[in-house]
């Protein structure tokens, strides 16, 4: 069954009334804050030209 055009933000709506706890983390929460660290960890360089390239 393939999702209809509002299913997505029907769910979220849902989701919120429920008590989720994301939106209000999204409120509060600065997450471009941790872009820095995050790609310090995951932007290494490559040790080998073998293979595909990412």
């Amino acid at each position: 069954m393939q999702p209809g055009f509002f299913d997505l933000e029907d769910r979220y709506a849902l989701l919120e009334k429920l008590g989720d706890p994301l939106p209000q983390l999204n409120r509060v929460v600065d997450w471009e804050a941790f872009r820095p660290t995050l790609a310090k960890v995951y932007d290494k360089p490559r040790k080998s030209k073998a293979g595909r390239k990412p």
